[in-house]
């Protein structure tokens, strides 16, 4: 039954089905669109930028190809309840005042991680990435203390030969912690920000496609940010370590319990500004005396 025969039945309150068909969400438009504007944006920037832009272009193409081609893509979405029409014995317009009701249309996301949940993913991710990063050292032969000391490079200039990078610097180590750590749980707080977005493949957003934005992005301004990190950078091994930060991270974070956005609570409330009355015969937490009975 197509929605076209169905939608007079949900008029009348006759619909013989609880469930109907509806296109299933795809987020590869979002991801053709941004290959579309990397591709032109490296020719503001650099050649690598435009490479990752036609990258995930392709990418989009083949995955929303797939989801239209042989055959599209639905979802059965619950009917909750028929289509009434709607009357009125109120002539006139009755405002609703701001009290705990929730809007009819809110904004999206409902839900979100907390605080603690984009925390959590960027310790977790930091201790995957400090590993991979401590591999590649032992396998070029280096030593583990050589991606530590790269890291922290940009802040001593004068120690650049491969002799200084190997060895063991106490200084160095302090501050290449403190910038993986701020790094680490800054990613993890947009991780936990932009997930509940994303519902679908959640894991495919942060543990493969952000490293590899942020890993090409990287790549066209690491020279000017830091020269010596950009000269004996790795990048197979650096975008590999990406990789395993996102999916550790992303895993981590999609794992936590979501909350409630308080978009339904007026913005005087939320700055702290006001304290919003209870509803009459309800107390403070917002119950009712009779379901605190019950």
């Amino acid at each position: 039954m197509d929605s076209k025969t169905l939608e007079p039945l949900l008029e009348t309150g006759e619909a013989p089905v609880d469930r109907i068909e509806l296109p299933a969400p795809t987020v590869w438009p979002f991801v053709l669109a941004l290959g579309v504007a990397l591709l032109f944006a490296g020719l503001l920037t650099s050649l690598s930028v435009s490479i990752l832009g036609v990258i995930l272009a392709f990418g989009g193409c083949v995955g929303w190809f797939h989801e239209v081609l042989p055959r599209e893509h639905h979802e059965s979405v619950l009917v909750t309840e028929p289509a009434v029409s709607v009357v009125t014995s109120q002539p006139r317009v009755a405002y609703v005042q701001w009290v705990s009701e929730r809007l009819r249309r809110g904004r999206l996301p409902v839900e979100i991680y907390p605080i603690s949940a984009g925390i959590k993913g960027g310790l977790a991710g930091s201790v995957a990435m400090a590993l991979l990063a401590v591999t590649f050292g032992i396998v070029s032969g280096h030593g583990i203390w050589y991606p530590i000391n790269l890291l922290s490079a940009g802040f001593f200039p004068q120690r650049t030969s491969v002799a200084e990078m190997s060895a063991f610097s106490w200084d160095m180590l302090i501050v290449a912690t403190v910038i993986h750590l701020i790094c680490s749980l800054v990613v993890g707080l947009l991780y936990g920000a932009m997930l509940p977005m994303f519902p679908r493949r959640p894991i495919l957003l942060g543990g493969l496609i952000a490293p590899i934005l942020w890993s090409g992005l990287l790549h066209s301004i690491l020279e000017v940010v830091d020269p010596v990190l950009n000269r004996e950078i790795d990048w197979f091994w650096f975008v590999l370590s990406q990789i395993g930060f996102g999916l550790v991270a992303g895993t981590i974070v999609s794992k936590q319990e979501r909350v409630q956005t308080w978009q339904f609570v007026p913005f005087a409330v939320r700055a702290g500004v006001s304290v919003q009355a209870p509803k009459d015969g309800q107390s403070e937490d917002g119950q009712s005396e009779e379901d605190k009975r019950q």
